[in-house]
């Protein structure tokens, strides 16, 4: 039975354009739209700004070549980032820093821990990457947490600028848009007299260009090679090592023990080390080594002194939270405590719990400093803490305004396989048999297969549909659609899922009349589509969902990478 002509909506006239979807290739290719996705736009005040750093090299549009944290020549000693700050007065000295490194979580836990300080008065700067819309979200202010208004970055800009030529000029043109990013980020907090600033590793290295004579420039990656890294142990508060896990593989020396080596370069002589975790035995092990030969304290978020649990999910103003209770007593080296119970959590997932006991360490590190930091702040500060695409749920108008009627909306950064494992797990545990259509856009030097066998493992899959979305504001790590599609039919494959897709016969039985038939005519398989539409994939996906899950709950997840993220929250602010 034909239920859903999803084609006929498109064979009508939108603003006097003619609207058609084509089966061409195997995959619905958009001639004309409804509605278009539009890419935000910076506030015209930071105009000057925003050419100036986007004239400089950026590896984060561009990517990591291989080798680039390794000790080797295409390393980097931070002298030119140091010589930087030198001219601009070395502003991060004039504040203390908590210090931030991991494969995954380090946005969470730096945003848990600036709300806790931020609920005991403090005047916190934090620094983090990447941003969703406005690039003022990397540096959040006072104790309201906003990002930079334009304003305070544009004055900030245009009275550094000339310092920040001639430095570019000293160094024969080879600053890179991070490190000034950075230091202008380290000048706005100084600038601002903050109490004390949470610095994420933003994860860019330092590398040789070998277009540029013996140039080297931000890039992304590690600890000891971070552009971050030039805080001193006078002005370290901590250090958080949050995971270690494989992604940047290639660029940080092929391993995840050399991996948690670079990592380990935010460590300073004598200055506390928050653990994360949980950790591989041997890689803890890296961790520890070094920690204990720089005579540095080490708490860990993962002792078993602390105990905590997730007591259920329930809805408030149209979003879900978590309920946890978290207990933490002296055990062993382990010398924290404090109980709390009925803590309510936007983000979702044992895995943002985790991120949560992570910064509640290191505000307890931080009383044990010195720092007033009441068992309430810490609380209010959990609740208050909610960051855009990290397990986000769109309200209802939300979804109506993308065209999405009656969808659930599930907006989520993950990119790598540990992180599409960890926010399946986070699902299952808030719907329990929830059937899910996934939307995903990829960068290109991620792990693809890996990431699709994740979620192909994990089951519950009605659709999904691979897209593109623009990486960095650019096309250069945009991975193309039909490749993704070829490495889920590779990993679906190697687990003998079969699927419904452009290269099976009964594919092109489901588009012949430009109709979707029911799930049950074409044995409820997974429908896998290649699209380069991210609007086209949306509407599309959620009809099939709709119509598959019937009395189910159905979640429409769009997933793969925080700029697929911003995309689609970038329609809701035009």
């Amino acid at each position: 039975m034909k239920v859903l002509n999803f084609f006929s909506q498109y064979s009508t006239f939108t603003h006097g354009r003619p609207v058609l979807c084509s089966i061409n290739r195997g995959a619905l290719t958009e001639l004309g739209h409804k509605r278009w996705f539009s890419t935000y736009r910076e506030d015209t005040e930071l105009n000057d700004f925003i050419e100036y750093i986007d004239a400089l090299k950026n590896y984060e549009k561009m990517g990591v070549p291989k080798g680039a944290g390794t000790d080797s020549d295409d390393g980097f000693d931070l002298g030119r980032m140091r010589r930087l700050m030198d001219c601009l007065g070395n502003p991060q000295s004039k504040f203390k820093v908590v210090h931030i490194a991991g494969t995954k979580g380090k946005g969470s836990t730096a945003s848990y821990l600036s709300n806790i300080l931020r609920a005991e008065g403090y005047h916190v700067g934090c620094y983090t990457s990447p941003h969703v819309l406005s690039i003022r979200e990397r540096m959040s202010l006072g104790r309201l947490g906003e990002p930079v208004s334009s304003k305070a970055l544009n004055c900030l800009f245009h009275r550094i600028k000339q310092i920040l030529d001639e430095a570019i000029v000293l160094e024969d043109g080879c600053l890179s848009h991070f490190e000034i990013l950075t230091a202008v980020a380290f000048a706005l907090f100084a600038q601002e007299n903050v109490d004390i600033a949470v610095i994420e590793v933003i994860c860019f290295l330092h590398l040789k260009d070998s277009s540029f004579q013996n140039c080297m420039f931000s890039a992304g990656l590690g600890g000891a090679r971070d552009a971050t890294n030039i805080i001193s142990g006078s002005e370290l508060a901590s250090s958080v090592i949050t995971t270690i896990g494989e992604e940047h593989l290639a660029a940080l020396g092929g391993s995840l023990e050399s991996i948690a080596m670079a990592k380990a370069g935010i460590i300073k002589h004598g200055r506390p080390l928050i653990l994360g975790g949980p950790f591989l035995p041997h890689i803890e092990d890296i961790l520890r080594r070094i920690a204990s030969s720089m005579g540095s304290p080490i708490i860990s978020a993962s002792n078993p002194g602390i105990r905590t649990v997730i007591k259920g999910v329930s809805m408030f103003k149209g979003r879900p939270y978590q309920s946890c209770d978290i207990m933490m007593k002296p055990y062993e080296d382990f010398q924290l405590f404090i109980e709390l119970a009925g803590v309510n959590l936007c983000m979702l997932g044992s895995h943002q719990l985790q991120n949560a006991i992570t910064a509640v360490c290191t505000a307890l590190c931080l009383r044990n400093q010195g720092w007033t930091i009441s068992d309430g702040s810490i609380r209010v500060g959990l609740e208050k803490t909610c960051l855009p695409g990290r397990g986000q749920f769109l309200t209802s108008k939300e979804s109506e305004k993308l065209g999405l009627q009656g969808a659930s909306v599930l907006l989520d950064g993950a990119h790598t396989k540990e992180s599409a494992k960890a926010l399946l797990q986070m699902i299952k545990m808030a719907f329990p048999g929830a059937r899910l259509a996934l939307v995903v856009a990829m960068a290109s030097d991620k792990d693809h297969f890996g990431f699709a066998k994740e979620f192909l493992s994990g089951g519950q899959l009605e659709a999904v549909f691979l897209t593109e979305a623009n990486i960095a504001g650019g096309k250069s790590r945009t991975t193309a659609a039909p490749f993704l599609r070829d490495c889920w039919l590779q990993a679906s494959k190697e687990l003998g899922i079969d699927l419904l897709h452009d290269r099976t016969a009964e594919y092109g039985e489901l588009f012949k009349d430009k109709l979707v038939s029911s799930a049950m005519e074409f044995r409820g398989g997974l429908v896998l589509v290649a699209e380069n539409s991210l609007a086209v994939s949306l509407d599309v996906a959620n009809q099939i969902l709709q119509e598959r899950s019937a009395n189910r709950t159905g979640i429409l997840v769009v997933t793969g990478s925080l700029h697929i993220v911003s995309s689609v929250l970038g329609s809701l602010n035009t």
